[in-house]
């Protein structure tokens, strides 16, 4: 857990990923609660004013979806769920854009599924369109394209959605805003000596063990999905705070360093842990042959590999996959995440990064592995 007297993560935090739920954005069955929104942007806005980039994770569509179709409880079959869904995105995105506009913020929607981040190539699509618009100041509004998934619109994942966004883009702090003030060690609801736990370690299996209930007829998430998004954030590097959207001005209160709600802190070191997942937890599909030169800006310099420095390729590989970099004896250095596939590999090796768009007619990448998906070995 961070160190008595040190800065709390969401204040230190310089990328945020904040997840808000249908309890808090929706009116009771009646569509969206416009008013909440509005509060949740000009949180938002204030953060960005403190230097923060925020990326938002929300539910809602399917209850939006709900009010316009005039249906009062939830349906269990998929296809209404998925047409619910498809309804309430229009609304959900058009408030949002609203009432950021009125602060001067521009948003984009961003409907993702779990498949789209098991990919690889999808996997790093997604994470350069997050980062350039961050860059470009604008804030993602992203939900779970519930109009095309099956098992996960039955249970309601925007918490672990949440946290594989977090993974995705590197971000400090996962906020998860609910309906309850926090973790407690008993469900409030029923046990009115339940006690709320202010601080405890992510992944701590006795959270499990006191975290559960379901949620809401319109949230299908419990306490447990957000115990374990907590869990899956910290494997690289973020900490994440479980608090009350209700509470006034929450995040602009957090960002100031005030302890609200409940903080599960990450152990593990953002980098180690990316570098350790990426030496050992993936397959190697090809091989890179690095000239001396590539090979003292990887080793020596800490820099990226350009295709420049490539002298041969082997193995059939995809953009995103993972290839070991040998040096010029034929030893393993490092290994990383591609940005071009092998056939697009072959075709720009030994070539100044300048003349990729030439080449293939288009530029991903200047580089052909970023130092932030290397690992030296």
């Amino acid at each position: 857990m961070p160190r008595s007297g040190a800065l709390h993560p969401v204040a230190a935090a310089a990328t945020l990923v904040v997840k808000v739920g249908s309890s808090l954005v929706t009116a009771e069955g009646r569509g969206l609660d416009v008013a909440a929104i509005a509060r949740l942007a000009k949180q938002i806005a204030a953060l960005r004013t403190m230097g923060k980039r925020c990326l938002l994770v929300s539910s809602g569509a399917i209850a939006e979806g709900m009010q316009r179709l005039g249906w009062s409880r939830r349906p269990h079959a998929v296809h209404e769920l998925q047409a619910a869904a498809a309804v309430g995105q229009m609304g959900l995105a058009q408030c949002y854009e609203s009432c950021f506009r009125e602060h001067g913020l521009a948003t984009a929607q961003v409907l993702l599924t779990h498949a789209d981040l098991a990919d690889r190539e999808r996997y790093l699509n997604a994470r350069s369109t997050l980062r350039t618009l961050l860059a470009l100041g604008v804030v993602p509004v992203i939900n779970e394209n519930d109009t095309v998934v099956t098992d996960e619109i039955r249970f309601g994942d925007n918490d672990t959605l949440a946290a594989l966004v977090t993974n995705l883009i590197e971000a400090d702090v996962l906020v998860i805003l609910t309906d309850q003030d926090g973790l407690y060690d008993a469900d409030p609801r029923r046990d009115p000596s339940a006690r709320l736990v202010p601080e405890a370690n992510a992944g701590d299996p006795r959270l499990e063990e006191i975290a559960g209930g379901a949620g809401t007829h319109l949230g299908r998430g419990g306490m447990l999905t957000k115990v374990l998004a907590a869990k899956r954030a910290a494997r690289s590097g973020a900490h994440t705070v479980i608090a009350s959207g209700g509470e006034p001005d929450v995040l602009v209160r957090l960002a100031r360093g005030e302890p609200i709600g409940t903080l599960l802190a990450s152990q593990t070191v953002p980098l180690a842990a990316r570098k350790q997942w990426l030496a050992d937890h993936l397959t190697v599909a090809g091989r890179l042959g690095l000239d001396a030169g590539a090979v003292r800006a990887l080793v020596r310099d800490g820099k990226s590999l350009l295709p420049i420095g490539v002298k041969s390729v082997s193995g059939d590989f995809a953009r995103g996959a993972l290839v070991a970099c040998d040096d010029p004896d034929g030893r393993e250095i490092a290994r990383g995440l591609v940005n071009y596939s092998s056939g697009e590999t072959r075709q720009i090796m030994g070539r100044p990064s300048s003349d990729i768009e030439a080449i293939l007619g288009y530029v991903d990448e200047p580089e052909l592995i970023h130092r932030d998906n290397l690992v030296l070995l």
